[in-house]
């Protein structure tokens, strides 16, 4: 996908917005209110498609932004419903923030979100969610940001690269400003601990001029 600068600047007022949001209690909520609030020039994350509604359903248009499902048909034999829809992404994956508490240990996700209110004001911090594809979103899964210089595009013409051996993503130029800040707001904000490899990497995309 070509480099595409307009995107950056889509980006950037899009996270603008959020710096004066109430917090949320709930991920339900906050995915909720993304999307009613969602403006039509907002871009995904990793791919920069347009977004478009359907209803209440906000879906991915890859006219434009060269995307094509990695797995078009699942291993059911149906077509993959996720490639055709838009989810919120975290940046700093739940299972980042989460293994950083002990209510993780004593039972996961489901448990954090019954016992801490601390897991779930992070899980439903609309500062560190981004809408993204579907497909993309799960094959990012909890990986870790990182470069992958000889790792294939898989998505199409989409400038996301994904080492699933390696459990590595690579995102596109345009996405790596807004992932460090989302990464240090969340240092910031809630002690997220960040290994000393990715916080160099994170400060190098946090000084791009994009």
């Amino acid at each position: 996908m070509p480099f595409v600068p307009a995107v950056i600047l889509l980006l950037s007022l899009f996270f603008s917005t959020l710096a004066n949001a109430q917090p949320f209690t709930s991920f339900y909520q906050a995915k909720k209110h993304l999307s009613q609030q969602l403006s039509r020039s907002v871009k995904t994350l990793y791919c920069g498609c347009d977004i478009t509604r359907q209803g209440k359903k906000l879906v991915p248009d890859p006219s434009k932004c060269g995307y094509q499902p990695r797995k078009p048909i699942t291993r059911s034999g149906k077509p993959n419903s996720r490639a055709t829809r838009i989810e919120w992404e975290h940046i700093v994956p739940a299972w980042e923030f989460g293994h950083q508490l002990q209510c993780w240990q004593s039972g996961g996700r489901a448990h954090c979100r019954k016992v801490s209110a601390q897991f779930r004001r992070m899980e439903a911090d609309i500062r560190n969610l981004a809408p993204a594809i579907g497909e993309i979103n799960g094959d990012r899964s909890n990986y870790r940001f990182g470069m992958l210089p000889n790792t294939p595009y898989k998505h199409g013409a989409c400038a996301v690269k994904i080492d699933f051996k390696q459990r590595v993503i690579e995102p596109p130029v345009y996405a790596r400003k807004q992932i460090a800040e989302a990464y240090f707001y969340m240092q910031k904000t809630y002690g997220l601990k960040i290994a000393e490899k990715q916080q160099k990497l994170f400060q190098v995309w946090a000084n791009l001029n994009q």
